[in-house]
């Protein structure tokens, strides 16, 4: 069962109510006792998978996976004699306006 998020208009007062999807949203302020109190729209709730076996990386899109690939073979490569790891930094050029 979700946890709902209340606030009623007339007093200001906000709590959380534990409460089955199919009841109807409370209606009535516990400390003002008004027909005042809204449901609030929350975030929701991640899935969230845990034990062994699941993994974040698991459900990478394919494309993440092939630059990730790429970039990890572009680290591994040695640099060769004479060429610095470093990019060259270019002069700026003044944009015309």
């Amino acid at each position: 069962m979700p946890t709902y998020d209340y606030e009623c208009s007339a007093c200001g007062h906000t709590w959380e109510l534990y409460q089955q999807i199919t009841e109807k949203p409370r209606r009535q302020c516990p400390k003002c006792k008004q027909l005042k109190a809204q449901r609030l729209i929350g975030t929701g709730a991640a899935v969230l998978f845990k034990g062994t076996g699941f993994y974040q990386t698991d459900y990478r899109s394919a494309d993440y996976k092939q630059k990730a690939k790429a970039e990890k073979t572009a680290s591994s490569a040695p640099a060769k004699s004479g060429e610095s790891s470093k990019p060259e930094a270019k002069a700026a050029t003044p944009s015309k306006v």
